[in-house]
């Protein structure tokens, strides 16, 4: 293995600082709240700060998420392989969706292309439907774009970005997931990621393929790096909602761990901490990050999902029959923490990869 050219990498150090986005969301939040009284039809609910904008029509409530694939794009293009990147982008965003207990029903795609490209269109829309089919959602429509002035790059012909959106569909209030009846005593349920997904890419292309080629399968990957990114993210959408019918009002909180990792627990509740003490022991994609960057701990659990890619939590009677549920559906899941009364929102990370049990807020 090489050594890291360099010591104690950060997110912010690829230009990706968690903090400073979070208060410029916020900014942006205010700003446009304004407009939530606008339409002449229907009732924003909650169009800010949480997993998808609700919007009440009657009894009905509509939800609207949208979300892309980053720079996963670019290990894409290094791999020459694009028919996987879809379905990352469909679930980002139905994972997100069924945060709110909604059911997504409908996706819509945005694809920005440097120039014209036939096959490679083809290969991000074999992805897409895949993605449909794990999902069971209908592609309705979309938008494809040529903007040779702005999408550019050291693909000739093959550079593009990649977004999409999905609307869902809740019964009524009494279905939304918000994560206000999250209380001390409850516990969280980890369930298993596929890998990196596809969040800390910047971070993770920075530190391995400044060390390592594409193709270089390292100290703790299995497969070649490029491989390993690429991975897809993994479909939690349909497990998710077979548990919310199941189990209804004993989920208490449902969390896609996506960019800025665990951190995402305090937009579902700010009142409570959440104590993370039985995560997976760092391995594989992460421990290789986490070697050849020499990044501190606190620093992975604020970037990667670090092998954990969707949290729900619920009472501690009803964890195992969840967990033994969402093993049939073929996922794996355990207990991974507890809520701790009177908190901030803080994420409380106790971390036994070293000798001895230490806590890091991130």
């Amino acid at each position: 293995m090489k050594s890291s050219s360099k010591n104690n990498v950060k997110y912010s150090d690829v230009g990706i600082d968690v903090d400073k986005i979070k208060s410029i969301q916020n900014s942006i939040g205010k700003s446009i709240i304004s407009t939530h009284v606008l339409p002449k039809k229907g009732k924003v609910i909650s169009g800010f700060g949480h997993y998808a904008g609700l919007i009440e029509f009657n009894k009905r409530i509509m939800t609207l998420h949208t979300d892309g694939v980053g720079t996963k794009i670019l290990v894409a293009q290094a791999m020459n392989k694009y028919d996987t990147i879809g379905i990352d982008c469909i679930a980002m965003n139905v994972n997100d969706t069924v945060c709110l207990g909604a059911t997504p029903v409908g996706y819509l795609s945005y694809v920005a292309l440097e120039k014209t490209n036939d096959n490679l269109l083809k290969e991000i829309t074999r992805g897409l439907v895949k993605g449909a089919n794990m999902s069971n959602i209908a592609i309705v429509g979309g938008e494809t774009a040529i903007l040779s002035d702005i999408i550019t790059g050291q693909k000739k012909d093959h550079n593009f970005d990649l977004a999409g959106m999905v609307l869902g569909i809740l019964e009524n209030k009494k279905k939304m997931i918000l994560g206000d009846k999250i209380k001390s005593g409850d516990v969280i349920i980890g369930i298993k990621s596929s890998g990196i997904h596809s969040n800390g890419l910047t971070l993770a292309r920075e530190i391995l393929l400044k060390q390592h080629s594409i193709n270089d399968k390292p100290d703790y990957i299995n497969k070649s790096i490029g491989a390993e990114l690429l991975t897809p993210t993994a479909m939690y959408s349909n497990v998710i909602l077979k548990i919310v019918e199941k189990f209804g009002t004993k989920i208490h909180g449902l969390a896609h761990i996506t960019g800025g990792a665990f951190t995402k627990l305090k937009r579902l509740n700010e009142g409570v901490d959440y104590v993370l003490d039985n995560l997976p022991v760092i391995n594989g994609i992460f421990k290789q990050i986490m070697v050849d960057g020499n990044i501190s701990e606190k620093e992975m659990y604020r970037t990667f999902n670090m092998g954990i890619g969707f949290c729900i939590i619920v009472p501690r009677e009803s964890a195992d029959e969840i967990i033994e549920t969402i093993s049939i559906e073929r996922m794996k899941a355990s207990i991974i923490g507890n809520i701790r009364r009177n908190g901030k929102g803080n994420s409380i990370i106790k971390s036994s990869n070293s000798m001895e049990m230490k806590a890091v807020q991130i």
